[in-house]
C-alpha cells in the first residue's frame, strides 16, 4: 500500500484483539506505532511483535476519556517520532444489559470509551494532520450500530461514531484528512468470548451458531479487520472519506 512508510501514527486499545491487529498490520507498511491501552504493559505484547517483525512501535499508557491523559500521550508520541498523521480509535469496552437493569455506570462507560475517548483523540491529533496537509482518521463502529438487543450503551456509541465520521469528513476534508469508520460484525476476540460466556454458551459453539448465519460461513478475525483499516490509513483510498465500511461477511449486517 502507498503513502504509509514512514508515518506516524496511534492506535488506541490496542493491547489485544482487533486494535493489536490493527497496529501490527499497520506496522508492516512501514507506520511507526504508538500503541495506547489504560496501561502500557498491557500493549508490550503487541509492540515485541512488530519489534520482532522489523518495525516501530512504543506503548503509551492513556485514559482515551480523560482529555489531559490524552494530551500528554499524543504530545510524548509527536516529541518522539514527529507528526501524528494517522489515529486509529478503537479503544472502547462493553458493558452488555438489557434497559431496565442498565445501571448509569454501565451506560457511561460504554459511553465514555468508545464516544468520547474517540473525540478526545481526535481532537488531539487532527492538528499535527492539519499542519501537515495530510491525514487519515479511522474509527471502530460495529454492525450492532444498527440495534442489538442488550447493548444500548454499546450501539448508541457505536451509532454516534458513524455521526462523528461523517461530520469530521466535512469539517477535515479541505485539509487533505480522510476520515473513515469500519462496522465489524462478528469477530473472534476476547470481547466476544466474554459474550458467549455472559449467555452461558461455549465460545466455541456460539462461534459456530454465528457462522451458520454468515454467508461466508465464517466468522470474522481480527486481521479481516485490519487489512480494510491499512488501505483506508493508505493513499490507495485517498478519495474515500465520510464512509462506513461494513465488515460482515455478509452484505450488511450479520
Amino acid at each position: 500500500m502507498t503513502g504509509l512508510q514512514g508515518r506516524v501514527g496511534i492506535v488506541t486499545g490496542g493491547a489485544r484483539g482487533i486494535g493489536q491487529a490493527d497496529a501490527i498490520r499497520l506496522a508492516e507498511e512501514g507506520v511507526k506505532v504508538a500503541v495506547f491501552d489504560l496501561e502500557a504493559q498491557k500493549c508490550q505484547d503487541t509492540v515485541d511483535t512488530i519489534i520482532a517483525q522489523g518495525g516501530q512501535a512504543m506503548a503509551v499508557s492513556c485514559d482515551v476519556t480523560d482529555p489531559k491523559s490524552v494530551a500528554s500521550a499524543v504530545e510524548t508520541v509527536a516529541d518522539t517520532w514527529g507528526p501524528i498523521t494517522i489515529l486509529v480509535n478503537n479503544a472502547g469496552i462493553t458493558r452488555d444489559n438489557l434497559i431496565f437493569r442498565m445501571t448509569d455506570e454501565e451506560w457511561w462507560s460504554v459511553v465514555n470509551s468508545h464516544l468520547t475517548g474517540s473525540f478526545n483523540c481526535t481532537r488531539a491529533v487532527q492538528r499535527y494532520m492539519v499542519q501537515e496537509k495530510w491525514g487519515k482518521i479511522v474509527f471502530t463502529s460495529s454492525t450492532s450500530a444498527l440495534g442489538n438487543r442488550g447493548q444500548v450503551n454499546y450501539a448508541a456509541a457505536k451509532a454516534g461514531l458513524i455521526g462523528m465520521t461523517r461530520t469530521l469528513a466535512i469539517e477535515l476534508g479541505p485539509f487533505n484528512i480522510n476520515v473513515n469508520a469500519v462496522a465489524p460484525g462478528f469477530v473472534d476476540t476476547d470481547m466476544t468470548r466474554d459474550t458467549a460466556f455472559r449467555l452461558h454458551k461455549d465460545p466455541e459453539e456460539w462461534k459456530a451458531e454465528r457462522a451458520a448465519q454468515i454467508p461466508l460461513r465464517r466468522v470474522g478475525t481480527p486481521r479481516d479487520i485490519a487489512n480494510v483499516v491499512a488501505f483506508l490509513c493508505s493513499d490507495d483510498a485517498s478519495f474515500v472519506t465520510g464512509q462506513v465500511i461494513y465488515i460482515s461477511g455478509a452484505p450488511g449486517r450479520a
